[in-house]
Order: structure tokens, then C-alpha cells, then sequence
């Protein structure tokens, strides 16, 4: 599964992926800075998942209509050690999400 990370995620993270993922950033790709439209559009054609912090993301798209799905982590801050916690869960929903398909992930620890 192909994966790309949101620019507003720290780039360490691809560290935190199961080894079966192929997981790049928007950096890498070149699409800094990209809309979330034509970010969409874009990655709808190289990618199966994408992971954000943008929270508006699913209100702001319509994201049934992309062939991705979007993986949304909600956390104190997009610092590595706020968002780390999530990613057990996150490489588990990864596995099932289909193309269309909004899922969250908390990574707030109690």
C-alpha cells in the first residue's frame, strides 16, 4: 500500500509505519504547498491512504468521489511525541480503509 503524509505531519513519522507501507511526504513528492483539491486529485492517482491533522479536510472535499482514502489523526500538537502514540492504531486502519473513506484516530493518551 502507497502512503502519503500531509506536509502539517512531522516527515519522522514515515519511521512509525509498518515496513509493508510504501510511505513518502508531500516534500518528497514535490506538492508542498498544494490545495487540498488538486492534492487529492493528484494523489488519488499514485496513492491508497492519506494521513493528516487537517480536520477540515473532510468538510472542505468531497472526498467519497477520490480513489484514496484519508486517514485523519486528531492530537494535542502535529509534534512527533504528540502523534506517535497514534500510529499503532493508524497502520491498523490503514489496512482496511477503502478509496472514498474518512477515518479518524485519536492519539490523545488518558
Amino acid at each position: 500500500m502507497r502512503v502519503l503524509l500531509d506536509e502539517n505531519l512531522d516527515w519522522r513519522l514515515v519511521r512509525y509505519f509498518d515496513a509493508d507501507f510504501q510511505v513518502t511526504t508531500m516534500d518528497r513528492q514535490g506538492w508542498k504547498g498544494k490545495r487540498n483539491g488538486e492534492l487529492l486529485e493528484e494523489a488519488a492517482e499514485t496513492f491508497d491512504g492519506l494521513v493528516t491533522m487537517d480536520k477540515g479536510f473532510e468538510y472542505q472535499q468531497n472526498i467519497s468521489k477520490y480513489a484514496i482514502g484519508v486517514i485523519i489523526i486528531s492530537a494535542k500538537s502535529n509534534k512527533l511525541q504528540d502523534i506517535q502514540p497514534a500510529m499503532l492504531e493508524v497502520n491498523q486502519v490503514l489496512r482496511n480503509v477503502q478509496p472514498g473513506q474518512v477515518i479518524h484516530v485519536n492519539a490523545n493518551v488518558s
